[in-house]
């Protein structure tokens, strides 16, 4: 009985994925000889933080890859080092992580992918911020192989100043046990510890050359992708994703600017295995999330504007679920 429904539910799982793969078109090019998409072979190419191993004692969790495995808790006095400022950073280097961030005690510095660096937002709260305690924005200085400008500081739900990195929120891990430690490296696939220019440290380094879509927690709408930017994103109610269709066309253009295709190992808090890009009439490629093609507003003039909200009731910022926000 148990082989039954483990067979039942395998054939369900291969339906869903068929007729999401149809309605799409069977490749992550979709391309438009006119306006319509020209179904053609391919395979998908999953984010590299779809395969990041959990680092030791860590399993990745279902609210966001946060939740902590095994001891999480630290030798005594641990939690209030963990706590404080960082004060005299320092960069160290192993043979796994190559150069990555410490605080002036030696405790290992994070950063999380469902962050946002463009503008800085903190997206770890509640739980999360008990397995992830921030760290505090004052009394931190760079030190050699740190440029000082990096450093900076967002404001936090709760009222809080957290220290950043390169527009990154830092972090510690109550996983950690002592200096030194690194557990929380690849936790989730969403943590990494900090290089010194802030991108994750490690293997995940190269694939983060600079992020090209992201989620970012919008005050009025909630989460929304936005560009490499941090320019908010918007999908079109005459396009058409299945088939893919583009209806902005001529004069739409002026306003309304196609998303480049992007790499898909460069998008953290969406599901990558949902980026995709479409061919246009002119020959050029552009992003799309779920099927729904992507683009920007002329009339955001700075990163987290959201002006093209609802525009003509025909456009709308996308959720990191590719659904129209607001709705």
């Amino acid at each position: 009985m148990v082989m039954e429904k483990r067979h039942i539910a395998f054939a369900g799982v291969s339906v869903a994925m068929v007729l999401l793969t149809a309605a799409c078109g069977s490749s992550k090019d979709n391309s438009a000889g006119s306006a319509n998409v020209q179904p053609a072979g391919g395979s998908q190419t999953v984010g590299a933080g779809a395969s990041a191993s959990a680092g030791a004692g860590a399993v990745a969790g279902a609210t966001g890859g946060y939740e902590a495995g095994g001891d999480t808790g630290a030798a005594a006095g641990g939690e209030a080092e963990r706590t404080g400022p960082a004060k005299q950073l320092a960069v160290k280097e192993d043979a796994k992580l190559g150069k990555f961030v410490t605080d002036s005690k030696g405790w290992t510095l994070y950063r999380f992918d469902e962050d946002t660096p463009k503008p800085a937002k903190s997206n770890c709260n509640d739980d999360c911020a008990t397995k992830w305690p921030a760290v505090p924005a004052d009394d931190a200085a760079a030190t050699t192989g740190i440029e000082s400008s990096k450093l900076g500081s967002v404001t936090r739900s709760d009222g809080t100043k957290q220290l950043t990195l390169a527009g990154w929120p830092v972090y510690r891990f109550a996983g950690d046990a002592k200096p030194g430690d690194t557990k929380g490296q690849g936790v989730g696939g969403t943590w990494n510890a900090l290089a010194p220019d802030g991108k994750p440290a490690g293997k995940t380094a190269a694939a983060d050359d600079s992020l090209q879509l992201m989620v970012n927690n919008n005050a009025e709408l909630g989460k929304i992708i936005v560009d490499g930017k941090g320019m908010t994103v918007y999908r079109f109610n005459k396009d058409s994703a299945w088939p893919m269709k583009t209806g902005c066309l001529g004069a739409c253009l002026d306003t309304w600017k196609p998303v480049k295709a992007v790499d898909t190992t460069k998008v953290a808090g969406l599901d990558a295995a949902k980026v995709t890009s479409f061919k246009r009439p002119d020959g050029t490629k552009q992003a799309a999330f779920d099927c729904w093609l992507l683009y920007t507003f002329t009339g955001d003039k700075k990163p987290g504007d959201i002006n093209g909200q609802g525009v003509k009731g025909t456009w709308f910022a996308v959720t990191d679920k590719g659904k129209k926000a607001g709705q």
